[in-house]
């Protein structure tokens, strides 16, 4: 692979590379701040799964009321991280890579689902512009926009019950939200599993988790891509 590296990077840098070729480099595809959302979130996650499925009675390993604490903390850590993430996310044009497609969007899923399993090669192909393949783009969009909210809503609603728990009727409300917040749950649960086992199909088992430690990954670049993070990126690219 180191060959194949320095190969494309000697023929990336001649003026008169082949029109449409493409160049195989190391590209930081992922910041400082997109790394630390993806671990500080990936942690505050599993601390409210367990938390809040202790306080659920599904499991049973601490007290009851330092799982409630637990899961408080977490909760407005995690809803800060989100609100900072969102604010960054727009500032910085990153928005762009998580807005959902359909271009493709069968492609990959049938991939995941056959192709993968035949040995095919996945049929996206990352570009600067556009990191995320459509099934990603709308995991991710789905999360932020549906599920994200659903447990911000049902769970502040939640926490304060003391609020509002005298007025008739809000009993049927209260079970109605308690409802919404495990639908939101098991909804979250089932994008980290699902994401983790996403992570295990890379050219190596350790290939995305590195990738989101050191930000860089491998990509393949056209000539076009590759002069304009020489001339304007360089700590970018490898």
């Amino acid at each position: 692979m180191t060959d194949i590296s320095s190969a494309s990077a000697k023929t990336a840098s001649k003026p008169n590379g082949e029109k449409g070729k493409t160049f195989a480099r190391k590209v930081k595809n992922y910041s400082r701040y997109e790394r630390f959302w993806h671990w500080s979130q990936a942690i505050l996650i599993f601390l409210l799964a367990f938390s809040g499925f202790t306080v659920h009675g599904t499991i049973r390993i601490i007290p009851f009321h330092s799982a409630v604490m637990m899961h408080d903390i977490a909760a407005f850590a995690l809803i800060f991280l989100w609100l900072f993430t969102a604010f960054w996310t727009f500032t910085t044009g990153q928005w762009r890579h998580f807005i959902p497609t359909n271009a493709g969007l069968w492609e990959v899923i049938m991939h995941y689902l056959v192709g993968m399993m035949r040995g095919q090669p996945h049929p996206y192909k990352r570009t600067l512009s556009r990191k995320q393949n459509p099934l990603q783009s709308f995991a991710y969009f789905s999360i932020m926009t549906v599920v994200g909210p659903l447990l911000w809503l049902s769970g502040l609603a939640y926490m304060f019950y003391s609020f509002w728990e005298g007025n008739a009727g809000n009993n049927d409300i209260f079970s109605t939200i308690v409802l919404l917040h495990l639908v939101g749950a098991f909804l979250m649960v089932a994008f980290v599993i699902g994401h983790i086992y996403m992570v295990t199909t890379g050219k190596t088992l350790s290939h995305y988790t590195k990738a989101m430690i050191t930000g860089f990954e491998d990509m393949e670049l056209t000539e076009a891509e590759v002069t304009y993070l020489e001339t304007h990126e360089p700590d970018r690219i490898k």
